[in-house]
């Protein structure tokens, strides 16, 4: 009995101890395993058309103006966001759905848009541009880091519809995909080939 107290309470039992509670704050810091079952939705409405101001910088009502009189001349052409690109999510490691839209803006830049995502939550996931092809039950594992990609920042919600702006710099005919990354563990969650629209 004196000999088992002496080992846990000497110098070895106590560095066991430190080096167990350190392993096991690691493991829970990596893992994260909590998010398992912790859900995060975030709602963004989809990017609309932007009214141009009028000559004097005030905004311009989107219908008629002067009191409801049509304005004279020829209609212009209708104007605003435009889905270029899209496609439907695909499971990879976790379960996974919803659409994927890449918007062209009046102003020439892009968002992507993710509408209805449903996936798990999990440490450090990322939404990124990839050129690698997505294939139905293919294992997500060091797949889509192999080739070109562009990181559009981290998911912000596991669950719902959210915008992501692509950089002014990236070569848009260079991806043909859509993947949410988990850049902890190297493995896609999900992910959707972009279509020409």
């Amino acid at each position: 009995m004196a000999r088992a107290r002496k080992l846990l309470f000497g110098p070895l039992g106590i560095g066991v101890l430190v080096v167990t509670v350190a392993a096991a704050g690691f493991g829970l810091y990596w893992f994260q395993p909590w998010k398992l079952w912790q859900d995060r939705t975030v709602q963004e409405t989809a990017p609309v058309a932007q009214v141009p101001p009028g000559p004097d910088g005030e905004e311009r009502p989107a219908g008629p103006v002067d009191g409801g009189a049509e304005p004279s001349g020829p209609p212009s052409s209708p104007s605003g966001p435009r889905a270029v690109a899209g496609g439907e999510l695909i499971s990879h490691e976790h379960a996974t759905s919803g659409t994927v839209r890449l918007v062209r803006l009046e102003d020439g830049s892009h968002v992507l848009r993710l509408e209805n995502l449903d996936t798990s939550n999990g440490p450090d996931l990322r939404v990124w541009l990839t050129d690698a092809p997505v294939k139905e039950g293919r294992a997500g594992w060091h797949v889509f880091d192999d080739g070109a990609y562009v990181s559009l920042g981290k998911l912000k919600g596991n669950k719902g519809s959210q915008n992501y702006p692509v950089p002014a710099d990236a070569d848009l005919s260079r991806y043909s995909s859509v993947s949410i990354w988990c850049a902890r563990f190297g493995v896609s969650f999900g992910a959707a080939e972009l279509g020409r629209l």
